[in-house]
């Protein structure tokens, strides 16, 4: 019997291969999609992870604005014109000894210069007799449009300058500097191994025999102004050590013995900690530019999380009634006379208001990062507190935004959140 060839024809051939190609055509869809869908996801995870460490990061410091070692509390407090209620004077704001242009001298990112003018107030000239440190040395905020700042631009406190070039500030982007002591440090004067000569009710010497845990005296440095504390008071001034004995200066006021527990020796430049807060422009190895949360302790910058466009802040003080409201920084910094104002400084009290803040509101704009040009354009919408105009999600583009995406150089097509939180000040008693 003969048997027949048979194979498939021309036709059949180009039909499964047609066939073949369709089922291919999907898979690679699906892998694609698939593929696309886990790096949207995974950019939205690391955003979130890097939002909640900004926000804990910002937390962990502001609340401890204006801390002192034990004497954050007492006082009482009295209405002011505007309805804020503000603390009455008796407070534990420490007292300084020395001219306000030595205490300036002391400080870092300072952006209150004596004498100089800052949106509605004028400050006053340094002090040349002992007065109380000022409210603002000890929390202090600037917002910023992508053009200017209120109340003052901080690069005059050392902060990098606005721009859009590696290294600048990012445009549009608030900045914040905050003061507290940090009581881990200084030596415990307990009368046995560090102990305080008086004459009369001065004190003449202070001998310090460092102990476990206390730094030791060669943290000191020449000229660096010294502040005695207890659960009172504090007072700032200026000594030489010799051996292990702190002379204090004969300057503008005697530095008067402790009158409450616990009485502890710091040195002012070291163990207060100058705390700064603001974004500035980095980019990575594929030339992609983003903001990242900077953080400078006493004039020392160092980055803390990256993915972060804008950042701003308010302000909660309490009225009469007890109701808490919001401000920006430059109607905090408004004020010049509050009920704890002192008539140590030329009779006001520039921006005396910044000790009546009891929260603050912090708000930040993350991203992805990494420009994401599949991305849909609902899936580059998004929404922010800074932008009062735009109302719900919008591109980044949107012309009412208040700051664009493209006017602080980064690109718009990456994924956006936004973050908010609101913070208690421990602290806010001077």
């Amino acid at each position: 019997m003969m048997r027949v060839s048979r194979g498939f024809s021309l036709v059949e051939l180009m039909i499964a291969m047609a066939l073949g190609l369709i089922v291919a055509g999907g898979i690679v869809s699906v892998v694609l999609a698939t593929s696309a869908s886990s790096v949207v996801q995974t950019q939205l995870a690391k955003l979130q992870e890097e939002g909640r460490f900004a926000v804990a990061s910002l937390t962990a410091d502001l609340r401890m604005a204006n801390a002192q070692y034990c004497s954050n509390v007492g006082g009482q407090s009295s209405p002011l014109s505007n309805g804020v209620m503000s603390l009455d004077r008796y407070l534990r704001a420490p007292q300084v000894l020395v001219s306000g242009a030595t205490l300036q001298a002391a400080l870092t990112d300072n952006g209150t210069k004596w004498g100089s003018t800052s949106g509605s107030n004028t400050y006053p000239v340094a002090p040349v007799a002992a007065f109380t440190l000022p409210a603002f040395l000890a929390l202090r905020g600037y917002d910023c449009t992508v053009s200017a700042c209120t109340p003052a631009d901080p690069s005059v406190a050392g902060l990098p300058a606005q721009g859009t070039t590696i290294g600048n500030r990012v445009p549009g982007s608030a900045a914040i500097t905050l003061r507290y002591l940090d009581g881990s440090r200084g030596w415990s004067l307990d009368g046995i191994n560090s102990t305080v000569t008086l004459s009369g009710n001065a004190v003449a010497s202070i001998a310090v025999t460092p102990q476990t845990g206390e730094p030791p005296l060669t943290s000191y440095v020449a000229g660096d102004l010294m502040m005695l504390a207890d659960c009172n008071a504090a007072q700032v001034f200026s000594a030489t050590l010799s051996g292990k004995t702190f002379t204090p200066a004969t300057n503008l006021a005697s530095v008067m013995r402790p009158s409450g527990v616990s009485p502890k020796l710091f040195d002012f430049n070291r163990d207060v900690r100058t705390v700064s807060y603001y974004l500035q422009v980095v980019s990575d190895n594929n030339g992609n530019t983003t903001g990242a949360l900077m953080k400078r302790v006493n004039g020392v910058a160092a980055e803390v999380v990256r993915g972060v466009e804008r950042l701003d802040f308010l302000y909660g003080v309490m009225d009469a009634a007890g109701n808490t409201s919001y401000r920006t920084a430059a109607q905090i910094d408004g004020a010049t006379t509050c009920a704890s104002s002192t008539v140590s400084i030329a009779g006001s009290d520039p921006g005396c208001m910044w000790r009546s803040v009891q929260s603050i509101e912090i708000h930040l704009l993350m991203t992805g990062q990494i420009p994401l040009y599949s991305l849909k354009p609902t899936d580059l919408q998004y929404q922010y507190y800074g932008d009062p105009a735009v109302a719900g999600a919008a591109a980044p583009g949107n012309a009412a935004r208040a700051v664009m995406p493209s006017q602080q150089g980064f690109d718009d097509h990456v994924l956006r959140r936004e973050f908010s939180t609101v913070i208690s000040v421990r602290n806010y008693n001077p």
